[in-house]
């Protein structure tokens, strides 16, 4: 068992990772239901929540079948974060996770995110001041380092769980990396192995497959395994791991029918949450991954993301299950 303060979660948790625009209320709830352990919010600004601005503040909508869910923010401003906490609360989330990995220019020029592993001084004293802030466990997203030259993340997670951390979520790339390259689970297995650490130690990049999942595991030691992109239009990748953990075997791909099935859901539920236009907007991101491998789908795919009108989405999903029905991806690729 794997403990996050008094959350109790199954061995080797896996975690949807915070991605913006990406880990909605409706996406969520989807991975959720085909096998997150934890599910977090996109990151929201401690300026935009102290603000009350409008698309902050609708980040913080979380549903009881999401639990345990944590609410991610990021900062550098020591009032900000506190005051950010004290609003984050009122929401009754399970976590608040610190975002100090998002590499993003517009995070980083402000010193939050991926910028704050300039200051480690800074890092742990904003995180020791806001676990002293609230009842609720505070956890921790970020990078091995600012650069391959700045790498402390021994030092660092060592530090994080002394004032008080609950769990640390590791990307194992630097800022200076942004997304390129592989990234390195190594330094990630030496945080786990150091003998101080007690807390639980995520991995976090490039686990795109069952077998990465379970080198994770079993390679390198680690507590649990947050994933992120390999997600994305395909929410049935956690059942996939945990298939494979069990069997040993790959569990089967999801038919053309239930892709459709799932896109026509997740953006139902998106449009309930959104809106129409929001709700088409932010769904286009999903469906290269839900229909990808399909032959020739470059027709339908470009009705999806060039609509503005739901009617003309569904439509198009009915297209897919028409021409598709119940084949797989290996039977008409």
């Amino acid at each position: 068992m794997v403990k996050i303060g008094n959350i109790e979660l199954p061995d080797f948790p896996l975690l949807l990772a915070p991605m913006e625009d990406v880990s909605d209320p409706p996406f969520r709830a989807l991975c959720k239901e085909n096998g997150a352990d934890v599910v977090y919010t996109e990151f929201i600004s401690s300026e935009g929540l102290i603000r009350d601005a409008a698309k902050s503040v609708m980040k913080l909508d979380i549903y009881e079948k999401e639990r345990p869910v944590g609410i991610q923010i990021f900062g550098a401003n020591l009032d900000s974060m506190l005051r950010s906490v004290e609003i984050v609360e009122k929401t009754n989330p399970d976590i608040i996770d610190i975002n100090f990995g998002c590499p993003v220019k517009k995070v980083v020029s402000k010193g939050a995110g991926a910028g704050i592993l300039k200051d480690i001084d800074l890092m742990v004293s904003l995180t020791e001041a806001m676990v002293k802030h609230t009842n609720l466990p505070i956890t921790v997203k970020t990078r091995l380092g600012w650069d391959h030259d700045s790498i402390r993340i021994i030092e660092v997670a060592e530090r994080l769980q002394d004032v008080g951390c609950k769990a640390i979520s590791i990307h194992g790339r630097t800022r200076a990396q942004m997304y390129k390259g592989n990234a390195d689970w190594a330094p990630i297995a030496e945080v786990k192995n150091n003998p101080r650490m007690h807390i639980p130690v995520f991995g976090n990049g490039d686990v795109d497959s069952p077998e990465k999942a379970m080198e994770m595991r079993d390679k390198y030691g680690l507590d649990g395994c947050m994933i992120g992109r390999a997600s994305i239009g395909y929410p049935w990748f956690f059942n996939e791991v945990k298939h494979y953990f069990k069997t040993g075997e790959h569990l089967s791909k999801p038919t053309i029918s239930e892709r459709v099935d799932m896109a026509r859901r997740h953006l139902e539920m998106a449009i309930d949450w959104k809106g129409e236009h929001l709700g088409v907007v932010e769904t286009r991101r999903h469906y290269t991954n839900y229909f990808k491998g399909i032959p020739h789908f470059k027709e339908h795919r470009m009705k999806m993301v060039t609509s503005d009108d739901p009617k003309d989405v569904f439509a198009a999903f009915d297209e897919v299950q028409t021409k598709f029905g119940n084949a797989t991806i290996p039977e008409i690729g």
